[in-house]
């Protein structure tokens, strides 16, 4: 999630200089309402429920990963390089740096595949025919520097387009009707543990921001509802669980009037939405990962070491930051004299 999400600055700057470009998309079945409201639809076009790209084809590699030789995979495989062929692509930008990526790059048939000189894993530089020396910090501005090398351009980020999905939008609607207070949205759950912040912490912030005057949503994803139940718990009732599908989280989060969140998905979601968030850091860097392009505050103790070893437990710097230094970050991003951003702001703030 957090990597389309990262990829779609680079690529709405792209649509917005080339409007009149076909511009596809490969992506994991999971996270196709990033892109579209209108999935399966042979008469999809670009509109409100479709805003950024023309065509979305789904490729799971995850399960392709999982059982590599299967005649299901086998199929799948074959039936998406044949659609890809097909279309005659120009070029294909690997945004994910990845080996599975690349390999979609390689079996599309174009002739031009862009990634990075040094992207996430290393051997993906192979497939590539152009490999870009990007010099931005945050992956959002590497991803805009891929997207210029395809004409040269010279983009800028830009605020994220997200589909509208009808559906999910009269769901918000009732979940939030006879209540004018304003939403905090918590997400509790993160990749893995070390980054993690604890959950009664979590409780804590959100029975202070209830009597604030907040009304306090805990996101549950898929296998995370006993995280959301927990805060509920912790916050004698004061934070209500909600679990809702990606195209329902993002209306939800359309309507927030604070996120607070880890190095997570939907934080990164928060963003591109432009909604302001306050963001609980520990073995990620939020220099490369963070907040973008919107009101923020991070918070991350400045012993933290960057580490992506999967540990189940929180990390130790994560650990020294507690409700109240939240609470105060909350403020500051809040604050009423707090000027509106400028449209891309470069450099994460980072609270030491």
């Amino acid at each position: 999630m957090g990597d389309i999400l990262h990829a779609l600055p680079a690529v709405t700057a792209l649509r917005k200089v080339h409007p009149m470009w076909v511009i596809d998309w490969v992506v994991e079945p999971a996270w196709v309402a990033l892109l579209s409201a209108r999935y399966g639809d042979p008469n999809a076009a670009r509109s409100s429920a479709q805003p950024l790209v023309d065509r979305v084809y789904c490729a799971a590699t995850k399960s392709w990963g999982r059982d590599p030789l299967s005649p299901k995979t086998a199929h799948q495989i074959s039936s998406l390089r044949k659609d890809l062929r097909a279309g005659h692509y120009d070029a294909v930008l690997d945004l994910q740096g990845a080996v599975r990526s690349a390999f979609l790059a390689r079996i599309s048939g174009a002739r031009r595949r862009i990634g990075e000189s040094n992207p996430r894993e290393l051997v993906a530089r192979w497939l590539f025919t152009e490999r870009v020396n990007t010099r931005g910090v945050h992956v959002i501005e590497q991803d805009v520097e891929l997207a210029s090398a395809v004409m040269g351009d010279i983009l800028r980020p830009m605020q994220p387009l997200l589909p509208v999905d009808l559906a999910a939008e009269a769901w918000c609607n009732a979940l939030v009707s006879g209540s004018d207070k304003p939403i905090a949205l918590i997400n509790p759950g993160a990749g893995w543990g070390a980054k993690r912040w604890p959950l009664e912490r979590y409780a804590a912030v959100a029975f202070a921001l209830a009597g604030r005057g907040f009304r306090v949503l805990v996101n549950a994803g898929p296998s995370e509802e006993a995280l959301a139940e927990s805060v509920r718990a912790h916050s004698a009732g004061a934070a209500q669980p909600v679990s809702c599908s990606v195209a329902q989280l993002i209306a939800l989060t359309r309507r927030a009037a604070l996120v607070i969140a880890g190095d997570t998905g939907p934080l990164h979601l928060a963003c591109a939405l432009g909604r302001p968030v306050v963001g609980i850091y520990g073995p990620t860097d939020p220099a490369r990962n963070g907040p973008f392009g919107t009101r923020f505050k991070v918070l991350r103790n400045p012993h933290s070491l960057r580490d992506h070893a999967r540990r189940d437990a929180p990390e130790a710097g994560l650990l020294t930051i507690k409700p109240n230094d939240v609470l105060a970050a909350i403020d500051q991003v809040l604050a009423p004299e707090v000027l509106e951003p400028e449209p891309v702001q470069r450099t994460p703030e980072v609270a030491q």
